[in-house]
């Protein structure tokens, strides 16, 4: 469970630099920036952690749980952010409230590199653990940008980009449920027959709810093309 977990942060850390490939570099150095002053605040942290304690902590299904909730959340802005995107590169307008969007980086990654910080300590013991912090906040300051302007140089086209951060911010959401489940299971199978009134009143509802939709949009369609029409002839 904790290697899928560890993966689980791999892919929230190319999540991360996906995300500041479509930054200006200025930008995306300004928020390696505020992850290396991270990592030097929290190091008077992470030396009092344990590696049992931090089994312990990922073994936990409360906390996991809770973990699960932010993972879904994140995930659900990566996926408003890239339908926002499209919309844009389609030319439609889009609402004020989804352009902030563009300027949510990652979250998960600060837990992802107080954990980073924490391993690191135990694999080099001895070593102090102010030059540790400081080494590894020097290479996360130059590592996000650099790694954001290199994937940017290497795949140019935004639609390519985007999609690749689509799919995995998909995978981090998905990877993200499983790992938290930790074999827990809330409600229990029961057996029962098939309720064929509750399939068939389903069934009609989502039939009737999609042809209610086709209309809606049919009508709004031809709305739309009689108001160009009338622009077009004035």
């Amino acid at each position: 469970m904790e290697l899928i977990i560890q993966i689980l942060m791999l892919f929230i850390l190319i999540n991360c630099i996906l995300k500041l490939s479509f930054w200006k570099p200025w930008q995306a150095a300004i928020f390696g920036f505020i992850c290396a002053v991270f990592i030097l605040w929290t190091c008077q942290y992470a030396i009092l952690q344990s590696k049992t304690q931090l089994a312990d902590y990922l073994k936990n299904s409360y906390i996991m749980q809770d973990a699960a909730v932010l993972i879904t959340i994140e995930s659900a802005i990566c996926f408003a952010f890239c339908f926002a995107a499209l919309r844009e590169m389609f030319g439609k307008k889009t609402k004020r409230w989804i352009q902030p969007l563009y300027w949510y980086p990652s979250l998960l990654i600060f837990p992802v590199l107080f954990y980073l910080l924490t391993q690191i300590i135990f694999a080099m013991p001895g070593t102090d653990f102010t030059l540790i912090s400081y080494l590894l906040a020097g290479g996360v300051l130059i590592g996000l940008p650099a790694l954001s302007y290199l994937v940017k140089y290497l795949y140019p086209e935004r639609e390519l980009r985007l999609e690749v951060y689509f799919l995995v911010s998909l995978f981090v959401c998905i990877i993200g449920l499983i790992t938290t489940v930790n074999g827990n299971v809330t409600y229990a199978a029961v057996e029962e027959p098939i309720n064929i009134k509750a399939l068939a009143l389903s069934f009609i509802l989502f039939a009737v709810a999609f042809l209610l939709g086709m209309v809606w949009n049919k009508v709004k369609w031809t709305f739309r093309q009689k108001k160009e029409s009338k622009n077009q002839l004035k």
